[in-house]
């Protein structure tokens, strides 16, 4: 059975580097793959940290094509995934993986590549139970609503007729004075949660992160964007919520560090921890510098949760333009209060912004003409 794979959704110069690594790869692997276009390539390796990824991904998922992630991240929802950054042995990691799973002829073992490591959490892929039930877009109904009915015309005006009536000036009614509308009282400023101290340039150094009563070790360098804790997030809702203050997070000496970093396992990026702190900040509603009314959208892709099988929806959504909460909502079938701890998490790590109203010009009136024309000259 014949190999094929394609390189889609990158810039020339990622192209270029993977293709020479492939072709080292495959040298090794006995030539059993061959490069093909991403229309006849069973398997396509799509760069998720691109713009545009994410939507080459979900293009590929529905056709029924084996996607490999190309990505920075720790993990990756596609079938298979490539850490960046890569080179030969990585990638012939990889094709052997791809290869044991399509049921091809194994590799001798004096050329196999050693088989590619499996994210935390993940399951090798692809398996079924790997895939989300969100991982399978359904269609969104853009139309679920009839729009409401526009108001009807008087009688005489649809039937082309005018009632016979008397044309008279109208008087000129005395234009009140306008009234100033009275300014939103402001609000008062937020309390500091926890992503708020893991924007960059907050701290600095290496912190215990500790309160009262938490047994869950959380060990943080800020300078580095690394943590140490469990794999999972929600096991650490409780340890980050509330108010959190700066003598929460203790200074660490070196020797204290490296002996509690030990038995936590492998770094994990700091903006994962930020993104989930923003997640709880809010319990179900935005927080208060951000205007609920408004509408929001996301300018990248977010790496969503394995935990949080709903915010595939909800980031599906979001993807398609700026929208209210309430539309997001609607569009994703997920209830309010997810989607706006959702935004929160998103815009406090940048995934997502807010997109100001723009306000239309006003259009100059033309001077009526015709019968109505006539009657309101004279």
């Amino acid at each position: 059975m014949a190999l094929t794979l394609g390189f889609t959704g990158m810039d020339s110069s990622t192209e270029a580097a993977l293709t020479t690594a492939f072709q080292q790869a495959n040298n090794r692997l006995g030539n059993a793959w061959q490069l093909k276009s991403e229309i006849d390539a069973d398997h396509v390796i799509v760069d998720m940290d691109s713009m545009y990824g994410p939507m080459s991904w979900l293009r590929l998922h529905a056709a029924g094509k084996q996607v490999i992630g190309l990505t920075s991240a720790a993990r990756t929802q596609a079938n298979f995934h490539l850490a960046r950054p890569f080179d030969a042995d990585s990638v012939a990691a990889l094709l052997a993986s791809v290869s044991a799973a399509a049921g091809a002829a194994p590799v001798a073992p004096d050329t196999a590549a050693k088989p590619a490591a499996v994210p935390s959490g993940m399951s090798p892929s692809p398996v079924p139970q790997d895939l989300l039930p969100e991982e399978h877009p359904q269609p969104v109904d853009e139309e679920a609503e009839a729009p409401a009915p526009s108001p009807r015309l008087p009688a005489s005006v649809e039937a082309g007729t005018l009632a016979p009536t008397t044309v008279s000036p109208a008087p000129v009614a005395a234009t009140p004075a306008p009234v100033a509308e009275a300014a939103p009282p402001a609000r008062p400023p937020r309390e500091r949660c926890f992503a708020d101290w893991l924007a960059p340039g907050a701290l600095s150094g290496r912190f215990r992160f500790r309160r009262a009563g938490e047994p869950l070790p959380l060990l943080i360098d800020a300078d580095a964007r690394q943590y140490f804790s469990t794999p999972a997030l929600k096991p650490l809702a409780d340890a980050i919520d509330g108010v959190v203050a700066r003598d929460d997070f203790q200074p660490i000496d070196a020797a204290s560090w490296a002996r509690e970093i030990a038995p936590l396992g492998a770094a994990q990026p700091l903006n994962r921890l930020q993104w989930f702190g923003g997640l709880v900040a809010g319990k179900g509603e935005l927080l208060s510098e951000y205007d609920p009314a408004a509408r929001y959208r996301l300018g990248k892709w977010p790496q969503t949760e394995r935990e949080f099988p709903k915010h595939f929806r909800i980031a599906t959504a979001m993807m398609k333009g700026p929208a209210t909460l309430e539309e997001v909502a609607s569009a994703s079938g997920v209830p309010l209060a997810d989607v706006a701890d959702f935004v929160n998490a998103s815009l406090v790590t940048g995934y997502a912004e807010l997109v100001p109203e723009v306000v239309p010009e006003p259009v100059e009136t033309q001077k009526p003409s015709g019968l109505f024309g006539r009657l309101r000259g004279k």
